[in-house]
């Protein structure tokens, strides 16, 4: 995963939501469908994408989409 972008992308293969970029500042209770099984499959597809793990604390504590991808790309 070299880009938002490619993390755009990601969830919609992976979970099937419709997101662009300008959602990811959105807080997660307003991104449509979102809920904890979509998190943990992200985590599982971020994992597999990065090729290294996803802190799940940091993941937790993550309030945004955009928070989930800094945690998982260390940006």
């Amino acid at each position: 995963m070299r880009t938002v972008d490619d993390f755009v992308t990601l969830i919609r293969d992976e979970l099937g939501l419709p997101v662009a970029v300008a959602d990811l500042d959105s807080s997660l209770d307003v991104v449509a469908g979102w809920d904890s099984v979509h998190l943990l499959t992200l985590c599982t597809a971020l994992e597999r994408a990065t090729g290294r793990p996803v802190s799940l604390p940091d993941v937790l504590a993550a309030d945004s989409l955009a928070g989930i991808y800094a945690a998982a790309v260390g940006r």
